[in-house]
């Protein structure tokens, strides 16, 4: 079995070169050392099947709240954020996870997502209507309002305070961060209790009057009398809250830039609008929107002969994953034909988004409706600005457009 003697550093957040071109970047440490333990002491995985093998390993766990460095770094383990951060379904390990996600999951079934179908498809061209034709932007007036919207709907937030949550909950998502700051710390330590404060209201609300929505769900107790806590409630909405538009907002506008650059995939979708729900995973693994996932080990792990560590930390770098010829022939290349595609933008094993259907519907019906209704979409400019919120998450901060109805 191979032992860890690595002293090059492959991998590094605050590479310029890794801004510049991830992709180049990613294929140098996949073909260099696809199991590379850096120098800065955590380890990344590069390959497709390595990286899926491992997602799926319950020795990966996401639990990062038992760092004293993490929670010091955000304000301390008794500070807002920390205290909000350390009941999230998402670092949840083994039962208490597997617990939280079954309750969760009642709100996020197939058949609960196909009959949201067309309250999505009515948001959307809603919103079509509002951008209207000439110059747009496409995240700021599409791809960011429709899952807020959806999300606002499901936990029966008034759209009209959508903008304030989103605001909160934005602020308090930083807190994951691995470089933060003292303004991001500052930020989400006074967002928390804000949003806290409102979600109790609404909870109140509902202990007056139930209604039929995620959050009165989230609120009931099982036949058992067993139910979630107020905090751990308001620490799932602020969770689903982000999991149900960030990752959606960005594969939109990914997509949609994958294909107005290239153009013949573009036309043959347009011609094949029946293909969406086929190519969906091939545009999510084309350009990911979320680059790498972070877990650290709860017991030793073999991953293709080499052993790593309990109490390690391992990068799984999706993006290079997706990008492996291993796995995905000419991977370069955007093929909306390529067949067997399965990408990790949902992530994969037991962490594997439980709103992933949610947000693949939303992101099929867009980008459908986007071009039946308009006959002409082109980019506006070719200078386009990437945020990268520390290289885990890609995607566009604008998108500007030209588009025209169909005649």
């Amino acid at each position: 079995m191979v032992e860890r003697q690595r002293t090059r550093v492959l991998f590094d957040l605050n590479d310029p070169q890794l801004h510049r071109n991830r992709y180049a970047y990613y294929r140098r440490l996949r073909e260099t050392e696809p199991i590379h333990h850096s120098p800065y002491g955590f380890w990344t995985l590069s390959r497709y099947d390595d990286v899926d093998a491992f997602l799926r390993s319950p020795q990966a766990s996401s639990s990062v709240t038992t760092d004293p460095a993490f929670a010091e770094q955000r304000g301390g383990p008794d500070s807002p954020a920390m205290r909000s951060l350390s009941r999230w379904m998402l670092v949840k390990h083994g039962e208490e996870h597997r617990k939280l996600r079954r309750i969760i999951a009642r709100a996020v079934t197939p058949r609960a997502v196909q009959r949201l179908e067309p309250e999505i498809l009515r948001i959307v061209n809603r919103l079509i209507d509002d951008m209207g034709e000439g110059e747009v932007d496409l995240i700021e007036q599409l791809a960011a309002p429709v899952p807020v919207a959806v999300i606002c709907g499901l936990l029966g937030i008034p759209i009209e305070d959508a903008d304030k949550c989103l605001k909160w909950t934005n602020a308090i998502a930083n807190i994951i961060d691995p470089l933060i700051t003292p303004q991001m710390r500052d930020a989400m330590n006074q967002a928390e209790p804000e949003f806290s404060a409102y979600i109790r209201h609404q909870m109140e609300l509902r202990r007056a009057e139930p209604r039929d929505d995620v959050l009165t769900m989230l609120m009931a107790k099982d036949e058992d009398g067993e139910g979630l806590s107020d905090e751990d409630v308001i620490a799932q909405v602020l969770l689903l809250f982000n999991a149900g538009h960030e990752t959606t907002i960005n594969v939109i506008g990914n997509s949609l830039h994958a294909l107005l650059t290239n153009p013949d995939q573009l036309e043959l979708l347009r011609a094949n609008p029946g293909m969406m729900g086929d190519c969906f995973e091939e545009l999510a693994r084309y350009n990911s929107t979320v680059q790498v996932i972070l877990r650290h080990l709860t017991d030793d792990l073999v991953v293709s002969g080499q052993r790593i560590p309990a109490g390690d930390v391992v990068l799984a770098i999706l993006g290079a994953a997706h990008r492996d010829p291993a796995r995905f022939p000419d991977p370069d290349r955007l093929d909306l034909r390529r067949e067997g595609v399965k990408s990790l933008a949902f992530g994969s094993g037991p962490h594997y988004c439980i709103a992933a259907m949610l947000g693949r519907t939303e992101v099929c019906l867009t980008i459908t409706e986007l071009l039946r209704r308009y006959g002409r979409i082109e980019l506006a400019s070719t200078e386009l600005e990437w945020h990268t919120r520390f290289n885990f998450v890609l995607g566009l901060k604008r998108l500007p457009l030209r588009v025209a109805y169909r005649a």
